[in-house]
Formats: structure tokens, sequence, C-alpha cells
């Protein structure tokens, strides 16, 4: 199912949450909403399943115009952050719900072998009688996309649904989400402040910015050409520096420290911990460390430029770099963008 958002807007009292949206979902894709709190990505989501009413603007579920469809009548599944499993039900009756109240009608036999086919491919089977608190947090959520399954939506829509996990528990469900979703091939939106998370899942992200569509690609395509400073920003771990962009060169001080094509004059730098290399031999632009975090995977370094820009970097386990030592920074790429008085 084809979704499409036609210059949505959404208004709460003096609020303006989305300012003309305008997006096309397609059939079978997974797309993520990110983007910061209070930057309308919710608000989408809910006028996607018709929680919401757009003040102006369409919404299409393929040709039809779906604006004014109430949620009953809109064939959407809906998966909650905070699970919002009936706790006097069992997981079974959880996922039969939905089935039980529906306008298609199924025979009893029917939805208790939908039960069983969902539990199986949540990978639950055998929990079908015990209760939500008798179930991990993480298995809950699987219950509650089994729920959203059962009525087989045109449309999954899933609200933050890994925010009330821990790390671990959220890295595995993704993976088993991204799994279901090739085997099942839904449309599905997804919202997140999570970057990782979007940048896991997703065919496409689409990253918001009080109301408005900063930017939006593929996982790659943002992250290796973000087209503006918040989207730098916003996409995590960057290192703001200042300098100054002349013909084709970006200086700090009397350090070149990267070429790029910027327009002359005064500029905002932006690179990851991961694009900076250390050099105890002084190349690039000097810094002095200020502090060392030993890590499992390597050690991340903190420093200070002579100008006091903070800096941090990445290097490998083996390097032998202590506070107080004096040394350089080589960028090995970053994105600059004028800066703005």
């Amino acid at each position: 199912m084809k979704i499409t958002l036609d210059k949505v807007v959404k208004t709460f009292d003096t609020f303006r949450a989305v300012h003309g949206v305008s997006l096309e979902i397609e059939s079978g894709e997974l797309l993520a909403l990110l983007g910061p709190s209070g930057s309308g990505k919710t608000t989408i989501l809910r006028m996607v399943a018709g929680l919401e009413f757009a003040d102006s603007g369409r919404i299409l579920f393929g040709d039809v115009d779906a604006t004014h469809i109430p949620v009953r009548d809109r064939g959407v599944g809906f998966v909650f952050q905070h699970y919002a499993l009936f706790p006097h039900m069992t997981v079974a009756e959880n996922i039969a719900f939905g089935m039980k109240v529906s306008r298609q009608r199924r025979s009893r036999e029917e939805i208790a072998a939908r039960v069983q086919e969902l539990l199986t491919l949540v990978k639950l089977p055998g929990l079908g009688n015990r209760y939500p608190s008798q179930i991990s947090g993480g298995q809950r959520q699987r219950v509650a996309l089994a729920r959203a399954l059962a009525v087989d939506p045109k449309v999954l829509l899933l609200d933050e649904p890994f925010g009330a996990l821990d790390a671990n528990v959220r890295r595995d469900l993704r993976r088993w989400l991204r799994e279901i979703h090739q085997e099942l091939g839904i449309t599905t939106i997804f919202v997140t402040h999570d970057q990782e998370e979007a940048l896991d899942l997703a065919d496409r992200v689409v990253i918001l910015d009080q109301g408005r569509i900063a930017q939006m690609g593929t996982p790659r395509e943002v992250c290796r050409n973000p087209n503006s400073a918040f989207v730098t920003r916003f996409l995590g771990d960057a290192n703001r520096l200042e300098g100054v962009a002349a013909r084709g060169a970006i200086r700090i001080g009397n350090t070149e420290v990267i070429r790029t094509a910027v327009a002359d004059g005064p500029v905002e730098i932006y690179v990851r911990p991961g694009d900076l290399v250390w050099s105890a031999e002084g190349q690039g632009l000097p810094v002095t460390v200020t502090r060392v975090i030993d890590r499992a995977s390597g050690r991340r370094v903190l420093a200070s430029t002579e100008s006091g820009f903070p800096l941090e970097l990445d290097v490998d386990v083996g390097v032998d770099v202590e506070v107080g030592a004096r040394g350089g920074v080589l960028v090995r790429r970053a994105s600059a963008y004028p800066l703005r008085g």
C-alpha cells in the first residue's frame, strides 16, 4: 500500500506541529520518521493512523483519500512504546482481541489458528497461556506486534516501539523486526528519536525539524551527504569547530584542516570522532589531550584545540596517549557550512 502525504498541516491551539509536509511512502517500504522531541514525527504518524486529523492537505492510501476516514476503517496496525496490552488477558487473548472485534468476522477456529501462526512468527510459541506480567519487556513488545499484525493491516505504524527496553534487547528486536518486515513486506512507518535505530532499520529516513522535513533519503545518503548543520548535528557524535574558508580550503588558525567546496568566509565544521586521526608528531591541528576513555573496542581521546574547542576522536586500543600529551589531529572527512551571524 503506497501512502502519500500532500502538504499536510496540523495545528494544536496556537502551536503548529506540522508545516505542510509532503512525502510518499512506497508500497512495502520501511520508512523511519526521525527527529528530536517536538519535531512532529508522532503527530504525522497519528494522522496517518486516523488518531488525529489534518487541518489541511491530504493523506492518500493508494488512490483513496483517507484524510477523514476513521481509524477503524483505515486498515492500519499500531504498535505503541508501552505495549498497551490488556493485563487481564493472556498473550493469546491479546493477539486475538482485534480479530474478535473486527468487522471481518472469523470463526473461533480461524482465530485460534491465526494466533498460533503469529506466535510462531514472533518467536513466542508455547507462551499463549501466559499473562503479560509473566513475560519480559522484549516479549511483550513481540506480542504487541503480533496483535497489530493479526488484523492483516495494509499499513503498520510503530511509535517508538523499543523506547522502554534496554540497549541489548532493542538491538536484538531491531534485527528481528527487519527480518519480519522482509518476510511480510507490509508498508511500515517507524517513529524514533534514536538515530542508530532509524539507520539500522529503515529503507529510507525522513529527518524532521520543527514540523518540517529537514532531509530525506537512504541511510547512506543522509549519513554521507547531510544537507545542513542541523542534520549533521542530529545524526550524532560530531565535533564542532569554527574556521575560515578561502579558495577551496578551510583553515583553523594557521592550519589548513580540509579542502572542500564551500563559499569563502567564516564556516562551522562538523567532524565525526572516527574521521579524526591522532598524530603524536603534531601533524595537523595542534591539540592537548584532556582525558582518555578506555572501551572494549578502542579508546576515546578528548582533547582541546589551541583556540579552546573541545574535540573527541577514536584511536586504536593499542595507541599510547595520555592526559596532558600534546599532538595533532588530521581530518579525513568533514562537513562545513557558512557560519550564520
